[in-house]
């Protein structure tokens, strides 16, 4: 069993770093960091009220409404608190966004996301990622929508919704856990800006200097009616892993590069936009390190032991057609989307497969390549009443089709990247190949509809309908897994629904319950004995209370939300005979509570708190995989396997998390000002897996049970993390510098075991995703 382990603390070795650290925390004025930040407008960043908090408008229905409003718990990333954390992946902020939980793989892109306890337990998305009007990223079992999810460099983003609980109603499948929306900063026929900047930085352990640089345009072509907006970021990530195998330094160099263009145009009553998107994540090897099996420790700082380069690339070309018309009565909205989605991935596997002609004298190398390749194209009608109605509704229909291939392949070769020798060439010079083409075709039709009896009693309702029909193919060959072409497909029918009584108890309180459902799609399951032919939509049932509150004459927010999720049919990940396919695997239950609070106790200072409990546990064992085989001089064996056990935690769910933050403006002259913040982030131990269990036996002849084995998962450790940032800014330009994890703290995002899979199962070492080691920065901006 694997036990907590001791951190170590670094000491600070540049004498720059840490005069940036002390000036820095001496500016900053206190904690904390909640859902909201005071309006800023580019350059000077001048509060727009000193005192009160401001006002946010979210589109979690699907219309434009106060966050105070909104009955459900909603937090929102703005772009003024995304470029004061000078935030480039997703890892930079999850941890200060209550219920959500992240882990890397390694690089941007490599991401796995989950909230209030709904872990990614298997390929399918478990949260929904929008981008404006459009989902992007696949509803498909075959695409690891979980490992891949979508992680935008944020730069033209004006804000980042990310909703908690099941949207099942409005946003369909892959969001029964919750949703993260990007929201990007429309064509303004109305004014003409630019802006270039760029910056540098220096991380723990990197020889480089990283560099990024970034321009923007927002161009009127006809006033006040069609205007044009372009931008284009790179961020070039300086390596800090050094190679354990050859002695190769810095070997995680990479980039990550977004190009937007959008056009639209304004008339009497009704808007055109037309966006495209492009972006690139490139990077040559992930940002993991060996640490000892036993101990947890460090084996070599920030080194990893690779025998195969582990490049990662993933490349996003997004189109998207957005028209709004008012026909008087109602607005109707029409939301097209296509994208184009490449992703390349390679894992060294020498370690597992590499000995597997050891005894005949020629070790070897092994890794997989894995290639996705998918196209979507969605489409989404809908038509919605006006705002501000006692009745209130909307209707709707969606498509999606999806297009996808998954394509894997795992070689063995000399220890010098030479074939192997006839005949071990022939027999095991590949040890598997696999292709998947899949598609995925889902209709639905959903409504929603709320109605205001009198000035403290609301009520809310919504449903969708939607169907999905699936079909793949499995083209499979090699001496580890089974050999031929097998077809599969499914179909299914799901019903979702939402209910919310809403209630304002006062000017300035208003508390909402609400129950509803989410899934996850299921599908055509891979072709092996001992699996199901398909595995089941994966369903929830959520319950929830909350309150949002403001008092002292609104200079005090406070929001608290408590649930509780019934998870059935859950779609567990398991391996037969060496191909890995998908069962339902019971039922588990996870209830929290969250809470953020945002205080603005004076002028120019905001401070905040988030929090969120969450006790996520599986409810009975996972479903037992039998599989059966003859064995020479002993007889027939069977094999017994369950993947999961009753009790065990949801993977990578801590039960505690919060942060703290602070925000502070003070007018300079000149027309200067200057901020000064910065966040603290905690985050409780968690596991990485869930328990297996094994069970032997001899059933021919009848001997009963000969071995058990108990794998229990590892458990990460608990961390916590500061960041700190100060900027100084005028009408046309910004300078700001900022540290990430000031005091370098070595907290892990995931862990796995690297365990030899044909020798002695033996455990080499683990292998684990730090956060992001100690970084300092600076940043230039000019705007005109």
């Amino acid at each position: 069993m694997h036990k907590h382990h001791t951190r170590e603390r670094a000491p600070m070795r540049r004498s720059l770093t840490t005069a940036i650290s002390l000036t820095l925390a001496l500016c900053m004025a206190g904690p904390a960091l909640a859902q909201q930040a005071p309006a800023e407008s580019s350059g000077a960043a001048a509060a727009a009220d000193p005192v009160t908090l401001d006002n946010v408008v979210v589109t979690a229905n699907k219309r434009a409404e106060n966050i105070r409003e909104v009955a459900t718990a909603v937090s929102v990333l703005d772009s003024q608190q995304l470029e004061n954390f000078s935030s480039t992946q997703m890892s930079d902020y999850a941890s200060y966004v209550p219920g959500l939980q992240l882990q890397s793989s390694g690089t941007p892109g490599q991401t796995q996301v989950s909230m209030r306890g709904i872990a990614a337990l298997s390929p399918g998305s478990t949260v929904g990622t929008y981008l404006d009007e459009t989902p992007v990223g696949s509803n498909n079992l075959y695409q690891q929508a979980t490992l891949y999810t979508l992680d935008l460099l944020p730069f033209d983003v004006e804000r980042i919704e990310v909703l908690r609980g099941p949207q099942g109603t409005l946003y369909g499948a892959g969001s029964m856990g919750g949703l993260i929306k990007y929201t990007m900063v429309k064509p303004d026929a109305g004014k003409t800006e630019f802006r270039v900047g760029a910056g540098i930085s220096q991380s723990k352990g990197a020889d480089d200097t990283g560099l990024n640089y970034r321009f923007g345009m927002n161009v009127p072509l006809i006033d006040d009616s069609l205007a044009l907006r372009a931008s284009y970021a790179r961020n070039d990530i300086a390596g800090s892993i050094d190679n354990l195998v050859d002695g190769s330094k810095d070997i995680n160099d990479g980039d990550q590069t977004i190009g937007r263009v959008a056009l639209r145009w304004q008339g009497d009553g009704s808007s055109v936009q037309l966006s495209a998107m492009r972006q690139e994540i490139d990077s040559d090897n992930n940002a993991a390190i060996a640490l000892d099996p036993v101990t947890l420790k460090a084996n070599n700082g920030l080194g990893n032991f690779v025998f195969v380069d582990e490049p990662f690339k993933k490349d996003l070309d997004y189109y998207s057609l957005t028209v709004d018309w008012d026909f008087g009565f109602a607005d109707f909205v029409s939301a097209t989307s296509y994208s184009d989605t490449s992703t390349l991935f390679t894992q060294d596997l020498t370690l597992l497969y590499g000995g597997l002609l050891a005894d005949f004298g020629l070790p070897g190398k092994s890794f997989l390549r894995q290639t996705l390749d998918m196209d979507q194209f969605t489409q989404e009608f809908r038509l919605q009443s006006k705002s501000g109605n006692s009745f209130e509704w909307l209707v709707g229909a969606f498509y999606d089709k999806e297009d996808g291939d998954n394509h894997q392949f795992i070689p063995l070769t000399q220890m010098d990247g030479s074939p192997l020798p006839p005949p071990f060439g022939n027999l095991f010079g590949v040890l598997g190949q696999v292709s998947i083409p899949s598609t995925y075709e889902e209709t639905a039709v959903f409504g929603n509809a709320s109605y205001k009896f009198n000035d403290w009693f609301k009520l809310g309702a919504g449903v969708r309908f939607s169907r999905n029909d699936q079909d793949f193919v499995q083209e499979s060959s090699g001496p580890l897994i089974r050999t031929g072409t097998f077809p599969n497909s499914s179909s299914e029918d799901v019903f979702t629904w939402s209910v919310t009584p809403q209630f304002q108890i006062n000017p300035d309180m208003m508390v909402y319950a609400k129950a509803g459902t989410g899934y996850q799609p299921g599908g055509p399951n891979v072709v092996a004995p001992g699996l199901p032919p398909a595995v089941d939509s994966s369903m929830l049932t959520s319950y929830e209370l909350g309150m949002k509150t403001s008092f002292a004459e609104n200079r005090v927010l406070l929001d608290v939300a408590a649930y509780q999720i019934d998870w059935e049919d859950i779609q567990v990940a398991s391996q037969v005979n060496g191909v890995s396919g998908l069962v339902n695997g019971g039922e588990a239950t996870s209830r929290g509570i969250e809470a953020s609070l945002q205080w603005r106790p004076l002028d120019g200072l905001t401070l905040g708190l988030n929090g969120a409990y969450n006790d996520a546990e599986i409810d009975e064992d996972f479903p037992t995989i039998t599989v059966t085989q003859p064995v020479p001089g002993l007889g027939t064996l069977r094999a017994d396997v369950n993947t999961g056990l009753k009790g065990d935690r949801m993977p990578y769910v801590p039960d505690l998390t919060w942060s703290l933050t602070a925000d502070y403006y003070m007018p300079l002259s000149g027309g200067w000002g200057a901020n000064f913040g910065g966040g603290w982030r905690w985050v409780d131990d968690r596991t990485n897996a869930t328990t297996n269990r094994e069970v032997i036996s001899i059933i021919d002849p009848p001997l009963g049970e000969v071995q058990r084995t108990v794998t229990e998962p590892l458990v990460i450790d608990s961390y916590g993390a500061l960041d700190l940032y100060a900027s100084f800014s005028n009408e046309h330009w910004s300078v700001r510098a900022y540290m990430k994890n000031v005091t370098d703290e070595r907290g892990y995002s995931s862990m796995n075991d690297i365990t030899d899979q044909v020798g002695d199962g033996g455990t080499h070492h683990i292998r684990a995703v730090p956060i992001q080691p100690r970084m300092f920065g600076v940043e230039v901006d000019y705007r005109f």
